[in-house]
């Protein structure tokens, strides 16, 4: 194996958790104290998409899964993360990957979509997203991009940024709400001055962060407890991608200890596609792997307790940090 086409060896990296005082423990939350977690929350995930670790890219992923998941309970239907997995991994060029699966590929391009400062969403890019999450396009939808950038001008703080932008869709088109929370992930990481979002805020729409008071209902975007929800989904999801993070540089650092053991030829495209996807199919070739020589690689990966089968099945096998 040429050890030059490897990635670099993966450095020791402990992930921040969310501190115990940022965490929400549930009871009543006035808007400040919601404030203050997100902002506490926040803080430990500005630390992890700053360190950028060779690993993020599957973390990014995991977490664009997670927000599909959500989308397609929203869109009322019942595929979960193995079936969304499969329309994704299993696909070959030129298949369409159905509903679903083009929900789940909207929330994966957010995860590469530019947020600096300078970044902004054009009509087109716009229209492309709405496209894949099944949404019709229509004059209210052409006119978001301006308001992405009275918001962005606004100078607002990320929590706030993004939930004006998701009342602002859901007050054109109260049918966009996906589109809404794709919107406000983007919005954040441009406040944050990430280089690209962190998907977050879609996972959370069925969590408590949501609920009226009483329980029997769900805070809506007009109403003004709405922003005080979102810095509470923030806190919510932030942990979560922290805890997340955690586990997968746990394994990644496994990865990185037996990759000297590997022998396969062209096994560096492997371990790259690994630590930049959610999943990678068992039969993966590359211009220096081939399907067969792939299938040993992995099943030589499980042996030695670097890489989990994610799919159950006896082929057509899925693999992943």
């Amino acid at each position: 194996m040429d050890s030059k086409r490897l990635p670099t060896t993966i450095a020791a990296y402990c992930p921040p958790l969310v501190p115990a005082w940022a965490a929400v423990h549930g009871g009543a939350i006035s808007a400040v104290e919601a404030a203050f977690l997100a902002g506490g929350a926040l803080n430990s995930l500005d630390a992890i998409v700053r360190a950028a670790p060779e690993w993020s890219g599957v973390w990014r992923q995991r977490q664009a899964l997670k927000c599909a998941v959500s989308a397609v309970q929203f869109a009322g239907r019942g595929e979960g993360e193995a079936a969304l997995r499969d329309a994704f991994v299993l696909r070959k060029p030129g298949d369409e990957t159905g509903p679903a699966g083009a929900i789940y590929m909207a929330w994966s391009r957010l995860t590469s979509y530019p947020a600096s400062p300078a970044a902004t969403i054009d009509a087109k890019s716009l229209r492309a997203v709405a496209d894949l999450l099944g949404l019709r396009w229509s004059g209210e939808l052409a006119s978001v991009p301006g308001v992405v950038d009275d918001i962005m001008r606004s100078g607002k703080a990320g929590p706030f940024a993004a939930a004006s932008i998701a009342t602002s869709v859901c007050a054109l088109r109260p049918d966009a709400e996906t589109l809404a929370w794709w919107l406000a992930d983007w919005m954040l990481a441009q406040a944050m001055h990430w280089g690209c979002p962190v998907p977050l805020l879609m996972a959370q729409r069925y969590s408590a962060a949501f609920r009226t008071a009483g329980g029997r209902g769900r805070v809506r975007p007009e109403e003004p407890a709405f922003e005080r929800a979102v810095c509470v989904a923030l806190a919510l999801g932030a942990a979560e991608a922290c805890r997340l993070a955690t586990e997968i540089a746990r394994r990644a650092d496994r990865l990185a200890v037996v990759t000297p053991k590997l022998r396969a030829k062209g096994a560096g495209d492997a371990i790259r596609l690994l630590l930049g996807e959610d999943a990678v199919s068992g039969t993966l070739q590359t211009p220096k792997l081939s399907r067969f020589a792939s299938r040993r690689l992995f099943e030589r990966l499980i042996e030695l307790d670097a890489v989990r089968e994610l799919s159950g099945r006896s082929a057509f096998r899925i693999y992943g940090l």
